[in-house]
């Protein structure tokens, strides 16, 4: 969508999945797109609904925790887009986990017990509760993949001073504990999830999107136990079940890999599971809404006036 432009517009970056807009030089807008990515690779077919879901997940949590810190959100114009306020990024993600899964259990599986600076205990099962959520940051890569970072590292490089770091880990557990109790009302169990923060001026800035399935891993609360019992795998709600479709078909984003087919089939499941995923949490009804390039650009530039 590089081709609209919006009034006061003084800048445009292509994201993975989402299209960000520089507004003059305050703002952003951000259009949540149908594409899907998975270990930092862009997949070849669009999602249908998929970025109406994020966007609306987003804007749903964003407003249920800004009570915690503040965030970048100002409106959401239409479905698929938000406008807020344009910050100076942290370059890191702040992944918390509560669960033994995805990344962790692989890295796990290999041997390692520590990630990022974090001890990982001995004895675990895949997606088991950790005693106390950890946090296993990464740098934020612009291109290819984000790398595991520790939190004395973040400090040495200058990606945060350690009272910025004190400040965001306490954030971030805060966020965690709130996204996990919203979880719970809905049957749901909020496993892991990324936080992206920023400043103006000396203030900490909620950034990006919050506890959606793209940066979310939800597991089904009930009959959790029996199956962690049992060893067996979880039923969850989450785009892991892109990532392990792809391993399944050798592909990890890796050189020489080639990206498997994508049926027609698979797309719509894909769909379905998001829409699933913004019932559950929110406890709405998933209306789906087409917007056209017009109606985007009348009801966002109708935003920005209002700022």
């Amino acid at each position: 969508m590089s081709d609209i432009h919006f009034s006061k517009q003084t800048g445009f970056y292509r994201g993975k999945v989402r299209d960000v807009y520089f507004i003059d030089n305050n703002y952003l807008v951000m259009i949540a797109s149908d594409r899907i990515s998975a270990f930092d690779v862009i997949l070849p077919k669009k999602i249908p609904f998929k970025g109406q879901v994020l966007n609306q997940i987003a804007a749903f949590m964003l407003n249920a925790t800004k009570d915690i810190c503040k965030n970048w959100l100002i409106a959401t114009p239409t479905p698929n887009s938000s406008i807020g306020l344009k910050c100076e990024p942290f370059k890191i993600e702040l992944v918390v986990r509560g669960h033994l899964t995805g990344h962790a259990w692989r890295t796990y599986q290999s041997g390692k017990r520590f990630l990022c600076g974090a001890v990982l205990p001995e004895e675990m099962i895949e997606n088991q509760p950790f005693l106390h959520p950890i946090i296993t940051p990464s740098t934020k890569a612009a291109e290819g993949h984000d790398e595991d970072i520790s939190k004395e590292d973040i400090i040495a490089k200058g990606l945060a001073t350690e009272n910025e770091w004190q400040q965001l880990e306490k954030i971030a557990l805060a966020l965690f504990k709130r996204g996990k109790e919203i979880a719970l009302k809905h049957g749901l169990i909020l496993a892991d999830t990324k936080y992206e923060f920023g400043k103006i001026g000396d203030e900490i800035i909620l950034m990006d999107e919050i506890h959606t399935p793209d940066s979310s891993r939800y597991f089904y609360a009930d009959g959790f136990d029996e199956r962690l019992q049992r060893n067996e795998k979880q039923k969850q709600l989450s785009k892991e079940f892109v990532r392990e479709w792809l391993i399944e078909n050798n592909f990890m984003g890796k050189e020489g890999q080639t990206i498997p087919e994508m049926t027609d089939e698979w797309v719509n499941t894909i769909s379905q599971r998001y829409i699933e995923l913004f019932e559950k949490i929110t406890g709405e009804e998933f209306v789906p809404q087409t917007v056209t390039d017009a109606e985007l650009l009348e009801n966002i530039n109708n935003a920005i006036y209002s700022l």
